[in-house]
C-alpha cells in the first residue's frame, strides 16, 4: 500500500508538470499571438477573409482550422534537412519561428471557427471537457507555491514587454 501511495504521488507529480506546461504554452502561446495576429484583422483583405471564415459550413470551417497543422509538417522536414545539413541554429530557428506562426494562425482561426466547429457533438464535447479539466488542473496548480512564482515572473515579463513595444510619446 506504501508503494502505491508512492507511486501515485510520483505520478501525480508528472502529469501535474505536464498540465502545467500545457497550460503556460496556452498562457504564453496561444492567446498572446492569437489576440497578436488580431490586431492585424483591421486590415481590409484579411477583415474580409476572417468574415467569409465566419460564415464557412462547419466541414469547412473543420478543413480551414487544420490548415497550420498540416502546412507545419513540411516546414518540420525542412528545418530537420537544414539540421541534417550541419546547419543546427537555422533548423532550430525555422522550427521556432514556424511553431510561433503556426500557433498564431491556430489560435485565431480558433477564435474564428469555434461556433461552426460546436456543430460537431464530438468537438463540442471535447471542448467542454478541456474548459472543465482546465478548471481542475489550474485549481491544483495554483496551490503550488512553484507555480504562483512563475506567475509573478511572467506577470514582470508581460510588464517589461509591455513598456519596450508602448508607442513612444514624440519629443
Amino acid at each position: 500500500m506504501i508503494l502505491f501511495k508512492w507511486a501515485w504521488r510520483g505520478l501525480r507529480a508528472v502529469l501535474l508538470g505536464l498540465a502545467a506546461v500545457v497550460l503556460l504554452i496556452e498562457e504564453w502561446g496561444w492567446r498572446p499571438l492569437s489576440r497578436w495576429l488580431a490586431r492585424w484583422a483591421h486590415w481590409p483583405p484579411l477583415a474580409r477573409l476572417e468574415a467569409r471564415i465566419r460564415t464557412l459550413s462547419p466541414y469547412a470551417a473543420l478543413v480551414i482550422f487544420l490548415v497550420p497543422v498540416i502546412t507545419l509538417f513540411p516546414v518540420k522536414l525542412l528545418a530537420l534537412w537544414f539540421i541534417h545539413q550541419g546547419s543546427t541554429a537555422l533548423g532550430i530557428a525555422v522550427i521556432v519561428l514556424a511553431k510561433l506562426v503556426s500557433t498564431a494562425l491556430a489560435g485565431r482561426l480558433f477564435v474564428l471557427t469555434e461556433p461552426q466547429l460546436r456543430h460537431f457533438a464530438w468537438f463540442s464535447a471535447s471542448l467542454n471537457w478541456w474548459h472543465a479539466t482546465k478548471a481542475r488542473l489550474r485549481a491544483a496548480l495554483e496551490k503550488l507555491s512553484v507555480w504562483r512564482a512563475v506567475r509573478r515572473v511572467r506577470k514582470g515579463v508581460v510588464v517589461r514587454m509591455g513598456r519596450w513595444f508602448r508607442p513612444r510619446e514624440p519629443r
